[in-house]
């Protein structure tokens, strides 16, 4: 780092096999972004598994770490990488993804103007194979999300969170407290951001952050993604990890002793 850079978010990422072919992608989004003054990023790479397949995608860049293990999922993937994430904030990308231009900054101004304000989430447009996009209804209003808001949202929706766990940014020190993502076969990201809104303030981009893309060998569009009794348990295993964390009232950042 140099003398006239202070501050780093890390940009973590996941990646197998089938996925690899999109990581140019998502470098280049990362490239075109544009941080505040004496603040750089780097990019941890962290390949669920062993294969041949994925060295050859990633770009060769100082800012940019390599590495792999035994395959577990890509919540496991991103945990083990936080091994290497020496960010103020951890800034999620999937391999199959893009930052839409300023989304860091973004992330970073509502990060660094509010000390109570844990995580950041905002806007997430489908990026569709033939290159248009699609939005969702119902985003949030621009601004902070109350701590429990999310949990009940989700509930009453048919477990469909009101913010989109793909675009979250998160400050380092709270992610590792949680453990980072759950120890689920899929979810995983879902359950940290119940987890995270349980014991933390939110923030809400309204403008586009992500291009969430939409092609056939994602892991969400697989069948076992949607088997009944699998989603059930995934499900009830998130909201009981986030009630928990609630019904014991550790709060970030937490609340100083009474005098």
């Amino acid at each position: 780092m140099s003398a006239a850079v202070s501050r780093r978010v890390t940009v973590v990422t996941a990646v197998h096999g089938p996925s690899a072919r999109f990581l140019p992608d998502a470098y280049t989004s990362l490239c075109a972004q544009r941080l505040p003054a004496g603040w750089e990023w780097d990019w941890v790479v962290q390949e669920d598994g062993t294969t041949d397949e994925v060295r050859p995608y990633v770009p060769d860049d100082a800012r940019v770490t390599f590495r792999q293990g035994r395959s577990g999922g890509p919540g496991v993937a991103r945990t083990i990488a936080l091994a290497r994430a020496e960010g103020t904030y951890v800034k999620v990308l999937d391999a199959d993804d893009q930052l839409t231009p300023g989304a860091l900054a973004r992330d970073l101004a509502a990060l660094e103007a509010d000390p109570t304000v844990g995580w950041t989430t905002s806007r997430v447009l489908d990026l569709l194979p033939d290159g248009s996009t699609a939005g969702f209804p119902g985003d949030p209003d621009e601004g902070p999300i109350a701590r429990g808001t999310v949990l009940d949202q989700w509930k009453r929706n048919d477990f469909r969170a009101p913010v989109h766990p793909a675009s979250l940014c998160v400050r380092r020190e709270l992610l590792v407290a949680l453990g980072g993502w759950m120890a689920l076969p899929a979810s995983e990201d879902t359950g940290l951001l119940l987890a995270l809104n349980a014991v933390s303030r939110g923030w809400f981009s309204a403008r586009a952050g992500l291009l969430y893309r939409k092609w056939e060998g994602q892991v969400t569009g697989q069948a076992a993604h949607v088997d009944p009794a699998e989603r059930a348990a995934r499900m009830a295993v998130a909201e009981a990890r986030a009630r928990a964390l609630a019904a014991f009232d550790w709060t970030y950042p937490p609340t100083p002793p009474a005098l």
